[in-house]
């Protein structure tokens, strides 16, 4: 069991009056800031970190324009995993050197999981505690307000699901290997997975056809094409840099498995796209299920399913496969109406943790 609280050495919560957490990924970089306790508000911008730390300069300058000054910030990361860097020493050093310097001296401390918060020149020390522990902070904060859960954030690109029992996190990786293996992370998301690697074969007209191991369309393209996707979660532009609309969706979908939009009506790629999404769900659910199995002793059957992440509504629907009840994580932490805050949930873990 973990305890990621995030106290100070004397295991007091450090007072403080405004505090902005940040959760700095390898696409986008989020950001929520709370005040005496409250979270206020929480954003979200692109940030291609691969394309070079340019892009993380200019998404903390974007960022901090609209957040207050004079606050503390916490920083949690997933972004040292991108190729920019040669290993994930090298990435979270320099993601801590590069936030330090865009926010005041002094005025920043970062999440190293199981270790709570450390000063910058700590956490350095503690490479594989700081790298990829944004779903711990997230999980820690259910735990603190839940008896019992299952945390389900599905974002852009992955899916953490993260069990809660008795005021700890219990989950049984901690690495992303480890929780990969057991399942506790898997990489499909809402907007950002290329469709090549959700499944190998696609219902087309009655057949499965094979799919084309080409980067012609991503699962943004299957939301859109059903009316499932609020644009707003897309930051990024279209797998051929193409408009973002149904009709270029369909031209995209119909690529990957040989054809041109114009081959079939368009119910049988809204059908495909159908198809599809239901694999990932049923994914997402059996993975889900696999994390319940193993818990010892399991988690109450009215544990409820906290959903975060861009793709929440998919959550909300895994939660109705599994028979359990859903809470919105910005109904647990109390910001309910606030979309963004459960969209950048481990940043708001960040804000309340700190």
């Amino acid at each position: 069991m973990f305890d990621a609280r995030g106290t100070t050495p004397n295991g007091m919560a450090p007072n403080r009056t405004a505090v902005i957490g940040w959760d700095i990924g390898g696409a986008h970089l989020k950001a929520a800031w709370a005040e005496d306790g409250r979270l206020r508000d929480a954003v979200q911008v692109p940030c291609r970190l691969w394309q070079g730390l340019g892009e993380l300069d200019t998404a903390l300058t974007t960022v901090l324009e609209r957040l207050p000054a004079g606050a503390d910030h916490v920083v949690t990361m997933t972004g040292e995993l991108v190729d920019l860097f040669d290993d994930r020493t090298q990435g979270v050093h320099m993601l801590i050197d590069r936030i330090g310097a865009a926010v005041p001296p002094g005025r920043l401390r970062v999440y190293a999981g199981r270790r709570g918060l450390l000063s910058p020149q700590e956490a350095r020390g503690q490479v594989m505690d700081v790298a990829s522990a944004n779903w711990m902070a997230t999980a820690a904060v259910v735990a603190g307000r839940l008896p019992a859960a299952l945390l389900v954030d599905m974002g852009s690109t992955t899916t953490d699901i993260v069990p809660v029992r008795d005021g700890g996190v219990v989950a049984r990786g901690v690495t992303d290997h480890d929780r990969m293996a057991v399942e506790e992370l898997l990489y499909t998301g809402l907007t950002r997975t290329a469709v090549m690697a959700m499944e190998r074969t696609a219902l087309v007209a009655g057949e499965r056809l094979p799919m084309m191991a080409e980067y012609f369309a991503t699962s943004a393209d299957l939301y859109r094409v059903l009316g499932r996707l609020d644009e707003a979660a897309d930051q990024h532009p279209a797998a051929d840099n193409g408009a973002k609309t149904v009709e270029a969706s369909l031209r995209r979908l119909a690529r990957m498995v040989g054809h041109d939009a114009g081959d079939y009506d368009p119910a049988i790629w809204r059908a495909m796209a159908g198809d599809l999404v239901e694999r990932q769900l049923r994914r997402i659910h059996d993975a889900a299920s696999r994390v319940l199995s193993a818990g010892a002793p399991p988690l109450p059957s009215d544990a409820p399913v906290v959903g975060a992440g861009v793709g929440r509504a998919v959550v909300k629907e895994v939660a109705a496969r599994l028979g359990r009840p859903y809470l919105d994580f910005c109904d647990v932490v109390g910001a309910p109406g606030q979309g963004w805050v459960a969209s950048c949930a481990p940043a708001a873990a960040m804000a309340l943790l700190g």
